[in-house]
């Protein structure tokens, strides 16, 4: 291969996320919020710690994230009955509509990126990439090597 196989992956994955943003913008949610709803709706009921570690930022980044959606009637904080200092998060009614008028958007443009991928080609791509992330979701975490 003449490009190196993450740098297409990244372009793609990049481009993707750029028209899909194009697309949600028309009805008002910004790629952090889709992100965030997107991740919680797999994960209902995680706490901000564990949110901010599925997302890859800080945790004083989704503590910001989730009271600008709990403002908006998005996201709900309830007490975690394990640890009366943790909340745990749960998607509202209204989350729920916005993320079901979302879906259309990325169906619509996950087909303009197939336009021309032959019907067999993508379910061979569909379980290639879920046999990478399979292959790199297990993989232990290289601890930190300090040198000095």
């Amino acid at each position: 291969m003449n490009e190196n196989l993450a740098a297409v992956l990244s372009d793609v994955s990049r481009l993707m996320r750029r028209e899909f943003d194009a697309r949600a913008r028309d009805i008002g949610v910004t790629r952090p919020q889709w992100q965030v709803l997107t991740v919680l709706r797999r994960n209902e009921g995680v706490n901000q710690g564990g949110l901010a570690e599925l997302l890859e930022v800080e945790p004083i980044t989704v503590c910001r994230m989730v009271d600008r959606l709990q403002e908006a009637d998005l996201v709900e904080r309830r007490a975690d009955p394990a640890d009366r200092r943790s909340w745990r998060l749960f998607l509202t009614v209204k989350a729920q509509e916005l993320l079901a008028q979302l879906r259309p958007f990325a169906d619509e443009m996950i087909e303009e990126a197939l336009v021309g991928v032959p019907e067999g080609d993508r379910a061979i791509l569909r379980q290639s990439l879920e046999q990478m992330r399979q292959n790199l979701s297990r993989r232990p975490v290289e601890p930190m090597v300090s040198h000095g």
